[in-house]
């Protein structure tokens, strides 16, 4: 029963949990502001995701901008081609995820907000200007802004790429 209930996660100093979650929220509120001013969509759910990665793991593999930008683009594709084809299937919707999950892997950009981002598009899609407002602004805007943040408070992101050998 211990393996359900053990926290493989290592502790976090304070600082870093505060400057992870200070980053997300300057990250949302200017993504919202800037949305607001220019009148289009650039928030939605799988971002808040996003952020978790971003700014709480930004050393992580999924955390890194051709995952994020790449991962959302795709999944949200793959979503809205389903919702164009044959919407209202709750089975549809469920092979929009699992190939998005599967193309993440097979093209090495696995984000695991972006499994969100391909049931969104599948559900709320209406167009493929939905892929533009708010898939890639929304996406592109946070590594912009993630970047940005880290390198204000001394934190390596996006990471480096291994030396070759």
């Amino acid at each position: 029963m211990r393996h359900f209930t053990f926290r493989h996660q290592p502790p976090s100093p304070l600082r870093t949990a505060i400057l992870g979650g200070l980053g997300a929220m300057l990250a949302v509120a200017a993504i919202g502001l800037t949305q607001d001013l220019a009148g289009l969509t650039m928030l939605f759910a799988p971002l808040g995701a996003t952020c978790v990665l971003v700014f709480g793991v930004p050393a992580s593999p999924l955390s890194q901008p051709v995952n994020v930008v790449l991962g959302h683009a795709l999944a949200g594709v793959i979503g809205v081609c389903a919702h164009l084809a044959l919407p209202d299937s709750v089975w549809i919707a469920a092979v929009a995820v699992g190939l998005a999950i599967t193309g993440m892997a097979i093209f090495r950009v696995t984000h695991p907000p972006a499994g969100a981002t391909a049931l969104v598009s599948y559900a709320g899609a209406q167009s493929a200007a939905f892929l533009a407002f708010p898939i890639l602004s929304g996406a592109v805007a946070l590594v912009l802004l993630g970047t940005a943040y880290h390198r204000l408070t001394g934190t390596t992101y996006p990471a480096k790429p291994p030396e070759r050998a």
